[in-house]
């Protein structure tokens, strides 16, 4: 297969750069959480391109996401050098949706309603062959996780520890697809991801007095931190083996609130968000190439996040100032 160039984007690069300017920003942020009614929130959302809710509800703020998302991939695949880059980001979808499978099968519920479009494997084909149990046809890691968390539920009935399984095999088939691009930015990004999840275990683990067992369950290869170091402490702690990364602000406050009962995450969690999305936001002094691409998905996946932040918080009647403490760093 010839080497994809950069001007190989030069048109789709221009079709997403068009795009940014329906993105949600945080000044339409603003407006939504200021916002008389909740309705009128959703209005601003219609000016980006959202379908209108049938009713501010949970389930209706779900069927809107989930058309959005599935709508997104479906948008870009046309045209787009290399569809890696799609799948690095769909994969999270097809994950989220076993997730959901699996938990529903002993608490005997409809699954449907939760489940996301636009993963690779398209979501009612995915729990028709997960109730037949024929998933032949699916990546041999996702098969694999699949059978192993399933096993692991059953005999265990702990579905966190399932949950690791399928989590390790995400990341893994995220690191596999980035490499095959050849793209230094996303292999960065996935990089950047796993270091993320990584300090997030380490923390939680610490106020929930977990030590290295625990840690080697939960911690992601893959990572520009060593996970085995990061397990069994030689990394000199949570704020020293981030202290030279984008993580830094974020291992620092981390390390204060690693304590049990050290404090709400909700700050520290907004704060590893912040570096990755501080990372993507480098895409936009590219003019083309994969990097506007990769901005725009992470992008949109921000959106997600933000509109499921203010609207179900609106809905939970949440303060603004509450709401406003949860909201991530916007890409545009």
């Amino acid at each position: 297969m010839p080497r994809i160039k950069d001007t190989d984007y030069l048109s789709i690069s221009a079709r997403v750069r068009a795009k940014e300017n329906r993105l949600l920003t945080r000044e339409r942020m603003e407006r939504m959480i200021d916002a008389r009614a909740t309705e009128d929130a959703v209005k601003i959302l219609v000016e980006c391109g959202y379908q209108e809710m049938t009713s501010m509800t949970a389930s209706a703020l779900d069927e809107m996401l989930v058309k959005a998302s599935g709508a997104i991939f479906d948008d870009l695949r046309f045209g787009l050098p290399n569809p890696a880059i799609l799948d690095i980001f769909r994969i999270k979808n097809d994950y989220h949706n076993v997730k959901v499978l699996m938990k529903s099968e002993p608490m005997n519920t409809q699954p449907e309603r939760l489940l996301m479009a636009g993963g690779r494997y398209p979501a009612d084909a995915l729990a028709d062959a997960y109730r037949r149990d024929d998933l032949r046809n699916y990546s041999e890691t996702f098969r694999k996780a699949v059978t192993e968390a399933k096993e692991l539920l059953a005999s265990s009935g702990d579905p966190q520890l399932s949950d690791f399984v399928l989590d390790r095999a995400y990341f893994a088939e995220m690191r596999v697809l980035a490499q095959a691009t050849d793209s230094q930015f996303l292999i960065g990004y996935v990089r950047l991801c796993i270091d993320t999840a990584n300090l997030r275990s380490c923390v939680r683990a610490a106020r929930m007095g977990k030590g290295a067992e625990f840690l080697s369950q939960v911690l992601l290869p893959g990572g520009s931190v060593d996970e085995k170091s990061l397990a069994t402490g030689k990394s000199g702690g949570i704020e020293s083996a981030f202290r030279t990364g984008a993580l830094s602000e974020a291992a620092a406050l981390g390390a204060t609130l690693a304590a049990p009962g050290g404090g709400s995450l909700t700050a520290f969690e907004r704060m590893c968000d912040d570096a990755v999305m501080h990372y993507i936001t480098t895409a936009k002094r590219i003019p083309f190439g994969e990097q506007p691409i990769v901005g725009y998905l992470y992008a949109r996946e921000m959106e997600f996040t933000a509109i499921r932040t203010i609207l179900s918080g609106r809905m939970a009647g949440l303060s603004a100032e509450r709401i406003r403490e949860r909201l991530r760093e916007a890409y545009v």
